[in-house]
């Protein structure tokens, strides 16, 4: 739809009456001048408390769901009091009610079985989204302000892997344009549930780590929008952690592919594959700050003017290093590797980065500390007779490391500039673990002590002057 702008607004966008005032002040500003979908996350916090009574129910501590449950509703009603005139109030409260009461359905029904089933859970918990879609959608027709809230399930096609749906985006724009399109025909705002799907067959699905931005992503790309914002509580893509590196700075533009490399390795940005939709489109995203809109953000694109150098460095602490070493030369360290990239792959884990050595065909690799158990498990028993018979030394972990990478279009082909790199964090006495660079020369990642990560942000920082302005 020409000129289609989609939002996306995060959970502390939505955190509170004040929060969703403000979203929906943002979005009636831009639905007065073009055509206006926006795409709301639960208010902050309610996921959590939501996965929280699921797990209650299924240990059978009915007393726990109950005092969740009765949480739940009271957050939102009293946002619903604050946020709306009085005379809206009983038919906001009879809404709300009508949501908790289906989430209580689904616990109560896990509470008897004392089961979680996959399917149930994605049922359940895209209930928060659906409140607070709700909340802004009476709001802003309380201000005289067209909108309407829809479940993505009614829009959102997937696959049927519950927790982290894969989108089918040719039924997705078929439904996108039976179930939004007549509304922005008709200049009514459509206010569409983040996180949350449904198979071709109506089967409720989840779309897992970072869910609401990439239905966003999705939706703009099934109706062919001119841009996306997605609104959050920082002011856009920084070259590093500001509580790191003091003379941080904000990026006015990142190409999709730094964004996505910096997301990997551990940025507060867009999940990797978030941009994929957009990219495929060329559909412009922008980072913006919902608590100072005045500021510009960060415009992601597919090709800025190529400078020099990398643009950004981000770490990453919750990782653990996994060291796989054949005991003799009797077994083939290939054939090792490649067993052991299946049994992660088949585990659902990602692996930050991978090197190895040629002489002794040892190798380690980076997983989240989150992922580690499963990860351990899958490749025990993968590597279980090769772990037997002593062809393969234990598998070793270290939790003590994280991980430093440094992103920029600008370094393919810079002659020096990993040396300069490797230095500056040599120079503060700082060893590197362990190191890569992707063939596409987009990302240099090293591995260094936990204890070390923060100096050796910095240093990178200061000696590629990413601290000044462009």
């Amino acid at each position: 739809m020409a000129d289609l702008l989609v939002m996306k607004f995060g959970g502390t966008s939505m955190g509170s009456a004040e929060r969703i005032q403000i979203a929906a002040k943002l979005s009636a500003e831009q639905h007065a001048k073009r055509p206006v979908a926006i795409v709301v996350s639960a208010m902050s916090k309610v996921t959590d408390l939501l996965l929280n009574t699921l797990s209650k129910a299924e240990e059978g501590d009915a007393t726990t769901v109950e005092a969740n449950l009765e949480a739940l509703k009271t957050r939102h009603i009293e946002c619903a009091r604050e946020l709306l005139p009085a005379d809206r109030h009983e038919a906001a409260i009879q809404g709300i009610e009508r949501l908790v009461g289906e989430f209580s359905r689904i616990a109560h029904g896990m509470l008897l079985l004392r089961e979680r089933p996959p399917r149930s859970v994605d049922e359940a918990i895209a209930i928060g989204e659906q409140l607070s879609a709700f909340l802004i959608a009476e709001y802003m027709n309380s201000t005289s302000v067209a909108a309407e809230a829809v479940n993505a399930a009614r829009v959102i096609a997937t696959d049927a892997v519950f927790g982290n749906a894969t989108p089918i985006m040719e039924a997705t724009r078929e439904r996108s344009a039976g179930v939004l399109k007549p509304l922005l025909d008709k200049r009514v705002l459509p206010v569409v549930t983040g996180f949350n799907a449904s198979t071709l067959d109506g089967k409720p699905t989840t779309l897992g780590r970072g869910g609401s931005d990439f239905s966003a992503s999705i939706l703009a790309a099934a109706l062919d929008a001119a841009e996306l914002w997605i609104w959050t509580d920082v002011d856009g893509i920084m070259s590093a952690d500001p509580r790191v590196a003091k003379n941080a700075r904000v990026l006015p533009e990142v190409t999709y592919a730094e964004a996505a490399e910096l997301a990997f390795a551990g940025a507060k940005v867009l999940h990797p594959r978030t941009l994929a939709p957009l990219a495929e489109r060329q559909i412009p995203v922008w980072s913006k700050n919902s608590f100072r809109p005045e500021v510009a953000g960060t415009r992601i694109v597919p090709k800025i003017a190529e400078g020099h150098g990398p643009r950004a460095v981000t770490s990453m602490t919750n990782i653990a290093m996994v060291s796989i070493e054949p005991a003799n030369t009797a077994i083939s360290g290939t054939m090792v590797m490649a067993e052991a990239i299946e049994a992660l792959s088949r585990a659902g884990v990602e692996v930050p980065l991978i090197t190895s050595s040629s002489y002794t065909q040892s190798f380690c690799f980076l997983v989240r500390q989150a992922e580690l158990e499963r990860a351990q498990q899958f490749l025990e028993e993968r590597l279980s007779l090769e772990l037997a018979h002593g062809y393969l030394k234990p598998i070793s972990i270290d939790k003590e490391v994280g991980l430093v990478a440094v992103v920029g279009e600008g370094m393919r082909g810079t002659p020096g500039l990993a040396g300069r790199i490797f230095m500056a964090v040599s120079r503060q006495g700082i060893n590197i673990v362990s190191m890569a660079q992707g063939s596409s020369e987009l990302t240099i990642a090293m591995v260094v002590h936990r204890k070390d990560l923060e100096q050796a942000v910095r240093s990178i920082h200061d000696e590629c002057g990413m601290g000044q302005p462009a």
